[in-house]
């Protein structure tokens, strides 16, 4: 297969991922191992058993330290021993209902945790770019029913919002304050994601993991907002506008990208909670379904335009959200098949968007 022009762009390059060992992480290192890029990752070790990380062998392609983006002095002291072109900061606590049981933290690891990735970047020479992930919920967001755009006022009811909405903060001081255009800084960029699905995510309180544990445990899966409609789109959507905007960064005119990109599904259908649990369903297995009476507040409708993304930076993801669903309930089917096989599973289904976008 070919390569893209993004994929050429970083064939060569030096990527320190933070929260490598994470769903997405894992996804982001299997793609840039295939392309050549030479990868280090910082991250505590993988949450869940099993985890994408551990099972995909990917222990062996990535050189890991194990430690928390709290601790400014070793993650300082492996940024620079690697010595990086790029930053792909990936690390946070990236539950909503964690946040409330542990706002200290959650504040510690999405607000603070960036401003060590960003300081130690100013710190090492060799770093030419940061891209920082942040989420759609860093947006104020009134309930309105259309969707929001880069330069929307940023806000956040919950500590989870609010600690990202901080961090988003935290990158504009950065950018405005040591311009790489100086050579005070490296240039940095934020993508804002919407909500991710795909195979290998075994994370609490998330829908598609729920879901697959209640089909391998037998169990009833209970649903918080049912109605509830998210901007849900493959981690591949993702992970491939992480991989644009990494080569913008390291090209010869980064001030294109070093911005805030929304990075949100193109679907011009919403697709509700209870659709999502159908299209696993219809694709998989059904579970019974419960209902809790009194969760905890959450933002019942979400939306971005990513304009931006898919004009300036070409973005177009090639894969609907029925299509997405099918893939990720595809991916764990052949996982609990044949979970020795996760590696080609996984790589399958990257090589099938490659093709894609092609």
């Amino acid at each position: 297969m070919s390569a893209t022009t993004f994929e050429l762009a970083l064939a060569d390059k030096k990527i320190f991922v933070t929260g490598h060992t994470g769903f997405t992480g894992s996804w982001v290192c299997l793609w840039l191992r295939m392309i050549g890029a030479e990868i280090a990752g910082y991250s505590l070790p993988p949450e869940t058993s099993p985890s994408l990380f551990a099972a995909a062998g990917l222990e062996k392609d990535v050189s890991t330290t194990f430690g928390d983006i709290v601790d400014y002095d070793h993650l300082l002291e492996s940024i620079s021993s690697f010595e990086p072109d790029l930053i792909l900061h990936l690390a946070a606590q990236p539950l909503v209902r964690r946040s409330y049981r542990e706002p200290l933290n959650t504040f510690l690891v999405n607000a603070q945790g960036t401003v060590h990735v960003l300081e130690a970047a100013r710190s090492v020479k060799s770093v030419k770019g940061v891209l920082c992930i942040t989420t759609d919920k860093v947006y104020k967001n009134n309930e309105w029913p259309w969707s929001y755009r880069e330069n929307d006022p940023l806000g956040g009811k919950d500590p989870y919002s609010a600690s990202k909405a901080a961090a988003e903060m935290a990158i504009q001081s950065y950018a405005v304050s040591y311009p790489w255009s100086e050579g005070k800084g490296p240039a940095i960029a934020t993508a804002r994601g919407g909500n991710i699905i795909g195979g290998g995510d075994w994370s609490e309180d998330r829908l598609i993991p729920d879901f697959v544990r209640a089909v391998i445990g037998g169990e009833s899966l209970t649903l918080r907002y049912p109605n509830a409609t998210r901007p849900w789109q493959h981690v591949l959507a993702l992970v491939q506008g992480y991989l644009m905007l990494l080569a913008g960064l390291s090209g010869a005119e980064p001030a294109k990208v070093a911005q805030a990109w929304n990075l949100g599904p193109h679907d011009a259908t919403e697709y509700s909670v209870r659709d999502v649990l159908e299209l696993m369903s219809e694709s998989w297995r059904r579970p019974s379904l419960q209902y809790m009476d009194n969760p905890l507040p959450e933002a019942q409708a979400l939306a971005l335009d990513s304009a931006l993304a898919r004009n300036k930076l070409g973005w177009l993801p090639p894969w609907n959200t029925e299509h997405s669903v099918r893939q990720t309930a595809a991916w764990y089917r052949d996982f609990y098949e044949n979970p020795d096989a996760v590696r080609l599973i996984t790589e399958n289904q990257i090589n099938a968007w490659r093709a894609d976008i092609q």
